[in-house]
């Protein structure tokens, strides 16, 4: 084998005229057969390395190869030269360099919301430091509040229900509901982290974990799930919708929503969405019952027909 004729033999004799189209075949490194007592130091090694390689190199072999494995000598084969190998082995040239891996972003929490009233009024709410979950604004979630429950007909709290948050994000929403006096609230939040980190942790502070269910999926998927299996989750007296502005469908998600299960009877449905969209007079059997301007926020509320009488007064 070549190998064998290199170890043996530092000056070669001629040769036949070799074939200097490049081996398509690559062949495992292996190590060459040196015997460690006979190997040559100094000016002698980089000798012999560079002979080697041209001796390869007429046979259209790879030099590399045949030497990844070997146990260099550092004064022969350094860090360097081992770098500037593996960069033309990936075609990058003297010129590549390695993308340096992208750290894994660390998310935090602050306590920046609180519960507005009810049984845990003013107790803190964590939220993420991010931008990637954005809570309703205590403003909004107290008007919507307050026109839901005067709508309902208990202007001093809300009246016993269940609530579904969907898109629940912090909960704040959801945790708002228990607080004035829903019975359970269902969150719909599709982030394992901000679970875990965020709206577990806010259920468990406020007292409501046990009285609350998390599903861990899309809210579209949610809305299918329930109007294929009818009957598997209840209808609910209140739905909150509170999506990410850019990711979602407004009139795809209400259309989902008009046809749903899950819609009750007499329910109340709250929708916050960005200026210059276009929503429907209705959502369903249900109409709108009023819908407010919050700076670059809106809020769109859809109640029962028999809340029609108060409408004007609530718009105002």
């Amino acid at each position: 084998m070549a190998s064998s004729t290199v170890a043996s033999a530092p000056f070669l004799p001629s040769l036949p005229s070799p074939n200097h189209r490049r081996l398509s075949l690559r062949y495992p490194a292996r190590r060459l057969g040196v015997a460690a007592s006979a190997a040559p130091k100094g000016a002698a090694a980089s000798e012999a390395a560079r002979e080697r390689r041209r001796f390869l190199e007429r046979y259209g072999l790879n030099p590399d190869d045949f030497e990844e494995d070997a146990d260099p000598d550092p004064r022969v084969c350094s860090e360097e030269r081992r770098r500037e190998r593996r960069m033309r082995r990936s075609g990058g040239g003297e010129e590549a360099a390695v993308a340096p891996a992208r750290p894994v972003e660390r998310r935090e929490t602050h306590k920046m919301l609180q519960v507005l009233a009810g049984k845990v009024r003013r107790r803190k709410l964590l939220s993420p430091k991010d931008r990637n979950v954005r809570p309703m604004m205590e403003v909004v979630r107290g008007a919507a509040f307050d026109i839901i429950q005067s709508a309902g007909g208990s202007p001093a709290s809300l009246k016993p229900g269940l609530w579904l948050d969907l898109y629940s994000g912090t909960g704040s929403v959801g945790i708002e509901a228990m607080s004035r006096g829903c019975s359970q609230a269902h969150f719909v939040e599709l982030d394992p982290w901000v679970i875990s980190e965020v709206l577990k942790p806010n259920l468990d502070c406020t007292g409501f974990l046990d009285t609350s269910h998390i599903h861990m999926l899309r809210v579209e998927n949610f809305l299918d799930n329930a109007e294929k299996s009818k009957g598997r989750y209840p209808s609910f007296d209140y739905i909150s919708v509170t999506p990410p502005y850019v990711e979602v469908n407004y009139s795809t998600l209400l259309d989902q929503l008009a046809r749903s299960p899950l819609v009750g009877e007499d329910c109340f449905i709250l929708v916050e969405y960005p200026l210059k969209t276009d929503m429907p007079e209705s959502c369903g059997k249900l109409i709108k019952i009023a819908d407010r301007k919050f700076g670059r926020t809106n809020l769109l509320i859809y109640g029962p027909t028999w809340s029609e009488k108060k409408k004007g007064r609530i718009l105002r």
